[in-house]
């Protein structure tokens, strides 16, 4: 056995009720004074809620999907304008990566809250969009010092994107057994990752108004995050940010819905990590797995829903192409590739898919 794995250096608190009071500390501990507090329109109330115990200069809400390059400027510039030495985000996936966007510019300190299981918070990756294209790094400056999950602030998050949102964390699980970096801990990492977010997204479907499902949902989050952090972005991703980015689809149902036919065209081709994923969900196979827990949650399920033409599928093919990851466990040509993504588009049943060269 022969890897190299660097733990990223983040405080990580899990704090049921108490995130208002958690805030304060950690903006205390970190000695800021001059706080600018990112959070959507629709998480305003919330976050004035989160913070209200601290020394806030901004609140800035042009928080917009996909993080386009013109809102993280207009936020760097109200950020440098208000001479900001702290950045809180509340909210979901694009608010983590608006506040990231400042930080990789100017290395203010981040403390993440996140209200859905998107992951952002745990990485140290970047992700900006410009003329329908997204463009992604990694750089230590961008991850939140501070991480603050508190399973209440997940309760008004309705269930269907609570699923579509615990599935992209499945995703990242997925996508770090046979990712280009993978190593022995990330794989542990995400078999942990699916195990606890197997249980908590039925608990959830089941009792939405119950923290125990979501508790589970944000501890499996979490751990996907830092196992895809470090295993850095398989073919999964490599996708659906192709497809979020040019055509402009909602991020967690995309994943959601992409994730059981990258499952499927990989997982013949790399046995122990197919062994990984069967045992994690509790089944004899993995797609089988996956598939078990999708029927039960109910999730998204075409892309053809959620804005993507039948049209595009061979303009996606050649963008996606150029991003492959070389060690991806199996080739991925035109063919295949095409196939995948009408499989996809159409909803059609990952097992009975034919991803072979014809």
């Amino acid at each position: 056995m022969r890897f190299e794995h660097e733990t990223l250096a983040q405080r990580v608190c899990f704090a049921p009720g108490e995130a208002a009071a958690t805030v304060r500390t950690e903006v205390e501990r970190l000695g800021a004074s001059r706080v600018m507090v990112i959070a959507s329109p629709a998480e305003a109330d919330l976050a004035e809620k989160v913070t209200a115990e601290v020394p806030v200069v901004l609140r800035h809400d042009d928080v917009v999907m996909h993080v386009p390059v013109a809102s993280a400027e207009r936020a760097r510039a109200a950020a440098a304008e208000h001479a900001v030495d702290l950045l809180v985000s509340v909210g979901g996936g694009s608010t983590t990566g608006l506040a990231k966007a400042v930080a990789l510019t100017t290395g203010t300190p981040i403390v993440a809250v996140p209200t859905t299981y998107a992951g952002s918070e745990a990485t140290s990756v970047w992700g900006l969009t410009e003329t329908a294209r997204k463009t992604t790094g990694v750089d230590p400056r961008v991850l939140p010092r501070t991480i603050v999950y508190d399973a209440t602030l997940t309760l008004s998050l309705p269930v269907a994107m609570s699923v579509a949102s615990g599935l992209n964390a499945l995703a990242h699980c997925v996508d770090s057994m046979w990712a280009p970096h993978t190593d022995p801990v990330d794989r542990a990492l995400a078999g942990e990752g699916i195990r606890a977010l197997a249980a908590g997204l039925p608990a959830v479907v089941a009792d939405p108004a119950g923290l125990e499902g979501r508790e589970q949902v944000l501890y499996g989050a979490y751990l996907s995050a830092v196992a895809f952090s470090s295993a850095g972005s398989g073919l999964h991703h490599k996708i659906c940010h192709v497809l979020g980015g040019r055509y402009d689809l909602p991020h967690a149902q995309t994943h959601a819905i992409v994730l059981p036919y990258v499952l499927a065209f990989n997982a013949p081709a790399a046995p122990r990590a197919e062994r990984r994923i069967a045992d994690a969900f509790g089944d004899t196979s993995s797609v089988a797995g996956l598939q078990r827990l999708r029927s039960a949650v109910e999730t998204p399920k075409a892309l053809r829903d959620h804005g993507f033409d039948e049209a595009d599928i061979d303009d996606a093919v050649r963008a996606i192409l150029e991003v492959v990851p070389a060690n991806n466990p199996r080739p991925v040509t035109p063919d295949s590739l095409r196939r995948l993504l009408r499989a996809a588009w159409q909803g059609a049943d990952p097992l009975t898919v034919d991803t072979e060269e014809s």
